[in-house]
């Protein structure tokens, strides 16, 4: 059945989604579990903070594995000077041909704008990067940050503004990710050989501890039982069974025209990269980029 787990529950209008439903909160440990560095982490009432310094960053991870649905986390990413850090938000299965869909934030040196980068791996292969700027400065307060998965599409949304949809193409003979469950994870670390200006600015340990703060834990999506088969569970989680998910409603097949123009709008104003268009890394276009609307 699909997760509600509830601090505070409403009704609401799903505007981005053009839907309602219920909207839940959980606290931290309901959902997660630190997954290394439990020294840093830092609870603060209903807020959880991850520390990076030069002996450690931190990372947790769900407890359940989930397959289709909405996950989402309210994040203030680390002020100041976070040159060479980069703070993640993701799901991803297990195994070398694992599936991943990643929200990774890029720090920059004071005054100059955090990075985005998101990518999708199926099947073990990645190499699907785009990367945006924000029309916010996110480490003043928190945005959400969220991933919609169904069998039709992935949506990488901030704040439900979407920034990037991943659209099934099976037909065209390009796989889809859509047959293993996956875990929900969020980590803080040091990636100035990459991360920044492409290594170029390091990480000044003189700011440290770098410290990501997170509220609001939201997964909303059909939970994989461990006992399950990977083949029970895909059937138990895409309407085969005996429920019908909000997700899997006809209106959730594609972006609403409003959806679409906010992304168009994204597009043109805020992404700085995309690997489609990079013709140094792909000679020849990936197939994928021959056949997407977006």
């Amino acid at each position: 059945m699909a997760v509600f787990l509830k601090m505070s529950v409403f009704l609401s209008f799903f505007v981005g989604l053009g839907m309602v439903g219920l909207v839940s909160s959980a606290k931290f440990n309901e959902l997660f579990q630190p997954s290394w560095a439990m020294d840093h982490f830092v609870y603060e009432g209903e807020l959880l903070k991850l520390k990076l310094d030069n002996y450690s960053g931190a990372g947790f991870a769900s407890k359940s594995k989930y397959m289709f649905g909405k996950v989402s986390i309210q994040i203030k990413l680390v002020e100041g000077d976070s040159a060479g850090t980069v703070t993640a938000f993701y799901m991803s299965s297990d195994g070398p041909n694992h599936n991943e869909f990643d929200f990774e934030f890029l720090g920059n040196t004071t005054g100059e704008p955090y990075l985005v980068q998101t990518n999708v791996y199926v099947n073990g292969v990645g190499n699907r990067e785009q990367r945006l700027n924000l029309w916010f400065d996110p480490t003043n307060d928190f945005h959400s940050y969220s991933i919609l998965w169904n069998q039709r599409q992935v949506v990488f949304l901030v704040d439900e503004t979407p920034v990037r949809v991943h659209t099934n193409m099976e037909n065209k003979g390009i796989p889809f990710p859509k047959d293993q469950a996956m875990g929900v994870y969020s980590s803080i670390w040091n990636a100035d050989d990459w991360a920044t200006q492409g290594g170029r600015v390091k990480t000044d340990w003189t700011h440290a501890p770098f410290i990501a703060t997170y509220k609001d834990f939201e997964i909303d999506a059909c939970e994989s039982p461990v006992s399950m088969a990977a083949a029970d569970t895909a059937k138990k989680c895409s309407g085969g069974g005996e429920r019908r998910y909000w997700w899997d409603e006809p209106t959730m097949s594609e972006l609403s025209l409003h959806q679409s123009h906010q992304l168009l709008w994204v597009r043109a104003t805020h992404m700085v990269y995309d690997y489609c268009t990079d013709t140094t890394r792909f000679p020849v276009k990936p197939v994928e980029c021959e056949h997407h609307r977006h």
